[in-house]
């Protein structure tokens, strides 16, 4: 018997699976990497050598009105290791700075202060000026363009209007935008509704482009980097970070020359040629990552590139934030036929794209190649109304996936579905 450990919320799921049955485990080798020092290290090192720009202390300088991106409760950066030192680092190249950190949500929820002090430490939340952004807030959006896509660009008033503009994050695999981090704190990170809106229309996330790990020919991506640079985004500091959660590698500068080095580290690490079997048992990376449903298809856009056509994917996510878009969840609870759901949402024009049209788009894509049954604290009602299967175990669920297939199938592991890039396997 090989033991599997899966994460799930702020703790592990635990199961046997016999090796006959291990097609194989697909592990990223970020927990095997070896950090060239502690994360204030890496941070500090990468911001005293940025690619691509000067120090943070000399962009600073003569700057009153700064504003710093910061990733929203959805993201696990490490906030308490880079965010004190850009602080720092702005305040030495102008004392008298008036500095924000703005909450990039994108389209999430508000980030609450228990968050807040969660994210930065009681320190910095209780001190610093933090606003968080709302993307529904028009009246304090400034329009800065047409996006290549055709899309028009508003951004929150705060970051249009700063005079130093600069951003913290970390880089992980996306599931169509390529990678998360450097210009995506802009868009959608502070962008309004209709851009993000936009940006994630249907055709864009159909397109064979908008896959992890893949930047070049993405048209997300385009419209991102258009985005980052005419807000003037002048610095980011972005971290890699282990299954742990803590930063193995920081790259600093230019919001696309430091992303690009960093996604290039990352995908040395995590990209990895798939293993297709029957069942694909995979997990969102836990907390806080697994927060809600609607963040887990990310994991499961993974396992569908491994899991045969017909096949079962068993996703492990304990959502104690719920469902995490309404809209998402009565698109699957009124229409009982994924194929059904995109043949619509592909007929959407862009400007007419509504709230989670994206997260059911890709939904949809996995639901018509496997069946997908869920391990999580959701109610078995709304998981059911999302079209899967739910479970309360891992011994249950591989249980069920057996009867489904009507024998015992092959199964490939990915204990972290957000951290691995696969390569599809050749037709």
């Amino acid at each position: 018997m090989t033991s599997i450990q899966l994460p799930y919320g702020r703790g592990h799921l635990c199961f046997n699976l016999p090796e006959e049955r291990l097609a194989g485990i697909i592990e990223s080798r970020l927990d095997t990497y070896v950090p060239q020092g502690t994360p204030e290290e890496l941070v500090a090192r990468s911001m005293e050598e940025p690619i691509g720009t000067p120090r943070l202390e000399e962009l600073a300088k003569g700057k009153e009105n700064v504003v710093l991106l910061c990733s929203d409760h959805t993201r696990p950066v490490p906030s308490c290791a880079i965010v004190p030192q850009m602080l720092a680092a702005i305040r030495r190249g102008n004392p008298q700075a008036q500095i924000t950190l703005l909450i990039a949500t994108g389209c999430h929820r508000g980030t609450t202060p228990q968050e807040l002090e969660e994210k930065f430490g009681p320190e910095i939340a209780a001190r610093e000026k933090i606003v968080v952004h709302d993307c529904a807030d028009d009246a304090n959006m400034v329009h800065l363009g047409t996006l290549p896509s055709g899309g028009q660009l508003y951004i929150n008033r705060l970051a249009a209007q700063a005079d130093l503009l600069v951003a913290e994050g970390f880089i992980e695999p996306h599931f169509f935008a390529g990678f998360s981090g450097g210009r995506k704190s802009v868009l959608p990170g502070v962008a309004s509704r209709q851009t993000v809106y936009a940006n994630h229309c249907s055709a864009f996330i159909d397109d064979p482009h908008a896959r992890a790990g893949i930047l070049e020919g993405n048209p997300i991506h385009r419209d991102m980097v258009w985005a980052a640079r005419k807000a003037s985004l002048a610095f980011i500091v972005n971290a890699v970070i282990d299954s742990k959660k803590r930063a193995i590698a920081s790259f600093a500068g230019d919001c696309e020359q430091a992303h690009l080095a960093g996604t290039r580290f990352l995908a040395s690490l995590c990209q990895s040629p798939s293993i297709a079997a029957d069942v694909v048992v995979t997990s969102n990376n836990g907390y806080p990552l697994d927060q809600n449903i609607y963040q887990a298809v990310k994991g499961m856009s993974t396992a569908e590139v491994a899991c045969h056509e017909g096949g079962v994917i068993i996703m492990a996510a304990q959502c104690a934030d719920g469902i995490g878009g309404d809209v998402f969840y009565e698109t699957f609870r009124q229409n009982r036929d994924a194929a059904a759901i995109m043949e619509q949402i592909l007929a959407v024009p862009q400007e007419e794209t509504v709230a989670d049209q994206w997260q059911s788009q890709v939904f949809a894509r996995v639901l018509m190649k496997c069946k997908v049954i869920f391990v999580s604290d959701a109610p078995d009602e709304i998981v059911k109304d999302f079209h899967m299967i739910p479970a309360h175990s891992m011994e249950e669920a591989l249980a069920m996936a057996d009867r489904l297939l009507g024998r015992e199938g092959t199964v490939t592991v990915i204990p972290e579905g957000i951290s691995s890039i696969l390569t599809p396997p050749e037709n």
